[in-house]
């Protein structure tokens, strides 16, 4: 989606600001998602609207990808997953139902902007005349978002690596089942880890910082109540995994904004930190 913004994009910048934003959701859910825009923007010269819509883009797309694999859970599951986790139908109808609502709205907004965009500001602005402009700059962010990922190639390969990104996070599960030599207690497959992959999700969509005591019970519940793995094993696996992944992105939030900052510096550019990015610049829209 940057490249299509700029060909020309640090694919090292690209990965140290994902890593910036998952460290700084690990302390202050969500907020990550802000820090790793502007980090980017300002690493790459590139807009603020134009950096937040691609975050927006990106977040819909991986909540699809989510639900999508939720429902392949669902049919690998051996019995019943919605008899066995009650909450799940509802949770999956209801943000299918908010997804396709807020893509539809999206799609709309891009497709009629003229008509859209001018019926919506005039309501607004005899309702709320000062919301007129963040309005503006918030419709600006989502059609910057979409027209990124304009094309077919680009669809080809975001869907294609949203694929890979998926099958890699359920390998992940699936290496812990060994780290933890929970293959000598019962047989392991790719598909108990996929499911418990795709469930855990929900204790890190929760917003508890880094997914912390959310991703854990419900990790316990799914390996003791859906695979019959004792509760000790159960809850080893989860902190271990959550240790791992927290430690990863605190230390890379850290590294890359050291490295990355020394960088820019010998290049003759200024140091970024947590503080000066949220620093409206004149340049930036």
């Amino acid at each position: 989606m940057i490249h299509s913004l700029k060909p020309d994009a640090s694919a090292f910048n690209l990965y140290g600001a994902t890593m910036i934003g998952n460290g700084i959701n690990c302390v202050i859910p969500r907020l990550g998602e802000i820090y790793k825009a502007l980090f980017l923007g300002r690493w790459e010269k590139l807009s603020r609207s134009s950096m937040f819509g691609t975050v927006i883009v990106e977040r819909v797309l991986d909540t699809l990808a989510l639900w999508v694999s939720v429902l392949a859970s669902v049919a690998i599951y051996s019995g019943n997953l919605y008899k066995d986790i009650s909450w799940l139908k509802p949770a999956i109808v209801f943000g299918f139902l908010i997804l396709f609502l807020g893509i539809a709205f999206i799609f709309i907004l891009i497709w009629q902007k003229e008509k859209f965009y001018k019926i919506l500001l005039n309501i607004v602005k005899k309702i709320v005349p000062k919301a007129v402009d963040k309005l503006s700059y918030i419709f600006d962010m989502l059609i910057d978002g979409f027209a990124s990922i304009k094309g077919f190639k680009n669809y080809f390969l975001t869907i294609s690596l949203t694929v890979i990104m998926m099958l890699v996070y359920g390998l992940n599960s699936y290496v812990g089942f060994y780290m933890m030599k929970m293959n000598e207690v019962q047989t392991v497959s790719y598909g108990m880890a996929w499911i418990l992959m795709t469930i855990a999700a929900f204790g890190i969509v929760i917003p508890t910082p880094g997914g912390t005591g959310s991703y854990h019970f419900i990790v316990i519940f799914v390996l003791t109540q859906l695979f019959f793995f004792d509760e000790e094993i159960a809850s080893a696996y989860a902190l271990l995994t959550h240790v791992i992944s927290y430690l990863v992105f605190i230390s890379s939030t850290l590294f890359f904004i050291y490295f990355i900052n020394n960088r820019n510096v010998s290049e003759g550019n200024k140091k970024e930190t947590l503080l000066s990015v949220l620093k409206f610049n004149p340049d930036e829209k």
